[in-house]
């Protein structure tokens, strides 16, 4: 048997329709893999599983899926086995959508219920369902796509950081009740990555603008990012921290917490000014075709030196 998770992976990705989804699942056919491509949007899914078809190195199956449904949630965990031909070995619970622009007090309870079902409680019903046919197959993996909004908790983004800090505690629980089995669990952090999230969710104005901004001045693809997470997977680690904006975040908050917030208040206050610069004007940071990609990672360094909580006080 291969030492690669990801090789030939009987995989089911949720939110495969565009993104990172599409970007893992292709990934996985290139890597010989049959993924069962779940999306909310059937036509998406269906246009992830012809761009497999057309690389010919895997196989894909479109499948209708609302995550934030459980009857829909148990249906694709019921049918995944006989579509893919055993047990699922790797499950990646990657549908999420953005949401972000208001403060605590404003966001509304209806946003809070829909971005909290989508967020949290997709992963949690994914991780769920689907954790027996891992252990049933007895070697695989489980990616949980998160953010480095878990811990970076910036203002006027309260129902998606919660969201995503439920992700990372969720995966780092199920990390520890799996230590010493051949299953490897992951969880991507990233900050920006050029994908359509932000269009496709809920955010205001001015906080749209920024967010597009920074994805065009992001240098991560979604396809180096699930590259890089899924060999991460296959080595057993836990953390992916893909940019170099994320590794910061982390380690500010770690070593001086009073300034961070203070810092993060601040740069809240100067988002209007911020959003207001014309993408058009910044040249996006895209890696040269064989460029070496080692930046795509947190150090092993930084990764084993970091705590189970990333967040002091919790």
């Amino acid at each position: 048997m291969t030492s690669r998770r990801s090789q030939g992976a009987r995989a089911v990705v949720t939110g495969a329709g565009s993104g990172i989804g599409r970007a893992f699942a292709l990934e996985l056919a290139r890597r010989g893999g049959r993924i069962v491509c779940a999306d909310i949007d059937i036509d998406r899914a269906e246009e992830t599983v012809a761009m497999i078809d057309a690389d010919g190195r895997g196989s894909g199956i479109a499948l209708l899926c609302d995550v934030a449904e459980i009857d829909d949630m148990r249906t694709l965990a019921g049918r995944a086995p006989d579509l893919l031909g055993g047990p699922t070995t790797l499950m990646i619970n990657n549908a999420g959508v953005g949401i972000g622009g208001r403060c605590v007090g404003s966001i509304g309870l209806d946003d809070w219920t829909w971005a909290l079902d989508i967020n949290l409680r997709g992963m949690v019903l994914g991780s769920e369902l689907f954790l027996p046919q891992l252990r049933s197959a007895g070697r695989g993996g489980l990616i949980n796509v998160a953010s480095a909004a878990a811990f970076s908790a910036a203002p006027g983004m309260g129902a998606y950081n919660v969201g995503k800090a439920g992700v990372l505690a969720l995966s780092e629980t199920i990390a520890a009740e799996l230590s010493g089995t051949d299953l490897a669990v992951t969880v991507l952090c990233p900050t920006f990555v050029k994908t359509n999230v932000a269009v496709d969710g809920r955010i205001t104005g001015d906080a749209m603008k920024l967010a597009q901004t920074l994805m065009r001045y992001s240098g991560r693809s979604a396809e180096q990012v699930a590259r890089a997470t899924l060999d991460a997977n296959d080595r057993g680690r836990l953390y992916v921290v893909p940019q170099l904006d994320a590794r910061a975040l982390w380690l500010m908050k770690r070593l001086f917490p009073r300034t961070y917030t203070f810092g993060a208040g601040l740069l809240h206050r100067l988002a209007p000014a911020i959003a207001a610069v014309d993408p058009a004007t910044l040249e996006p940071q895209v890696l040269e075709p064989g460029a070496p990609e080692h930046n795509s990672l947190a150090s092993d360094a930084e990764i084993d030196s970091a705590p189970t909580r990333i967040v002091e006080g919790v």
